[in-house]
């Protein structure tokens, strides 16, 4: 005779879900077009975007990159968190600053918080 296998009980299968969704929308991602397509929505607010570093350069842990997510680039401002290497994957959490906008082009940075 085989022994019974406890189920989880329906409540505790919603309750771990609900927990994943709140876990996957602390780490959502932003595209950078969005970024860039609506800089006063964002302007002063910590956001997360992740891509490719494209271009960087630093010195003593302080530096500045740019960064490709296939939507658009931005650049990301590190202070005392080094820059990563040209190529290498990233995920950075910082503060979008809208600089300026000319002949329709929005330029902005991001100054990183956490990578």
């Amino acid at each position: 005779m085989k022994a019974a296998v406890p189920t989880p009980s329906r409540p505790r299968h919603i309750a771990m879900a609900g927990l994943a969704l709140l876990l996957a929308a602390g780490c959502a991602t932003t595209p950078i077009r969005q970024l860039l397509a609506e800089p006063g929505r964002y302007d002063g607010q910590t956001v997360r975007v992740q891509g490719t570093v494209t271009r960087a350069a630093g010195v003593l842990g302080t530096g500045a990159y740019e960064l490709d997510d296939g939507t658009g680039t931005i650049v990301v401002v590190s202070r005392g968190q080094g820059v990563p290497a040209q190529g290498a994957r990233t995920r950075v959490k910082g503060t979008f600053q809208s600089v300026f906008s000319f002949m329709g082009r929005n330029i902005a940075a991001i100054l990183q918080t956490e990578s």
